[in-house]
């Protein structure tokens, strides 16, 4: 099918990420500050919103539909969200339903999200140490976490583990994690930290640790060999011969990804982001708001894409955080 959505500089847009809530049962020190003041609910798109604005992104072309949040399975009623959903992959329009999670309530919809057309699932996972998944959470339990990717596989979700690198935090888990994926046979995906909010006191350069350093430390262990494999996001992945086993790396710093960039976010409240890393947005929740006309929110999409920027500004290199965004990634979703 030819493209509908274009940006200026001829990148077919196929992928939507959509924050359901800004609320989560974490405080992710990377990720929010411990005492966040949430938006009000008249703020945020009702779940028939949703439904209307990712149909009219399912018809103008986009295949792979991620629900992400905060943590979007807080989202009271989102079951009934996921289910209309479905209706796009049964059609064929839509290729791939997913979401990404903290693992905290698959234990209690990992089966209703197989039932509504979910065949993969990212779960944010940073420590295999109870203690220092409390520390870094400040409120997660792993216990919970891991009850929920046993969930997960027993509904027969595909689950990739989405792991923050973060200096002197996880880097002596490094093999120690690799290893308890393999044996699960989970696939695993390392993420740069990002200058993503206020998050208090927490020290962003601190905590940036580099996957090529990372990678480094793996073929120190493991033969690891390149792929080709695409999974529609901006992960590229290698192999380990020695397990068999994917693993992705997310490089917003040490590999700007934005020549082959697809997607493009919109946050709880109705925003568009066409970039991750830059600040210019555009609002579709009053068009959305203002007709139930489909052709007249499809239309301010066009616009919006319009605006999309060639890359973002993230940029560690300087001893300083550079390019940082005001607004934090619960609100603009993971």
């Amino acid at each position: 099918m030819t493209p509908t959505l274009v940006d200026p500089f001829q990148r077919a847009i196929r992928y939507l990420r959509v924050s359901v809530t800004d609320r989560c049962d974490f405080r992710c020190v990377y990720c929010m500050s411990e005492n966040m003041t949430f938006l009000p609910k008249k703020d945020l798109l009702t779940l028939e919103e949703l439904d209307r604005l990712c149909s009219a992104f399912v018809n103008l072309g986009v295949e792979k539909l991620r629900i992400t949040g905060g943590e979007p399975l807080v989202r009271r009623d989102i079951m009934t969200f996921f289910r209309s959903m479905s209706r796009h992959l049964e059609s064929g329009a839509l290729k791939e339903l997913t979401v990404t999670t903290n693992g905290s309530q698959l234990a209690k919809y990992a089966q209703d999200l197989a039932s509504a057309g979910v065949r993969r699932i990212n779960v944010s996972l940073d420590t295999l140490d109870e203690q220092k998944f409390a520390d870094i959470t400040r409120w997660g339990r792993l216990p919970q976490v891991l009850k929920g990717i046993d969930a997960a596989q027993e509904a027969g979700l595909r689950v990739k583990i989405n792991t923050v690198a973060l200096k002197g935090f996880n880097e002596d888990e490094l093999f120690s994690l690799t290893e308890w994926c393999a044996s699960r046979d989970l696939d695993l995906t390392f993420i740069e930290v990002m200058p993503m909010g206020d998050i208090g006191n927490e020290d962003r350069l601190g905590q940036y640790w580099a996957l090529s350093d990372l990678r480094a430390r793996l073929a120190e262990r493991y033969t690891v060999r390149d792929t080709d494999e695409r999974s529609g996001g901006p992960a590229r992945y290698v192999r380990l011969e020695e397990t068999g086993q994917k693993i992705g790396f997310i490089t917003p710093l040490t590999h700007n990804f934005c020549e082959s960039c697809n997607r493009v976010r919109i946050t709880c409240t109705g925003e568009i982001y066409t970039c991750l890393g830059q600040e210019g947005h555009s609002d579709l929740r009053a068009p959305l708001r203002a007709s139930e006309d489909p052709a007249h929110i499809e239309d301010a999409i066009r616009r919006a894409i319009a605006l999309k920027p060639k890359g973002h500004d993230f940029d560690y290199s300087r001893q300083d955080v550079q390019g940082k965004m005001s607004r934090h990634m619960s609100h603009t979703g993971g």
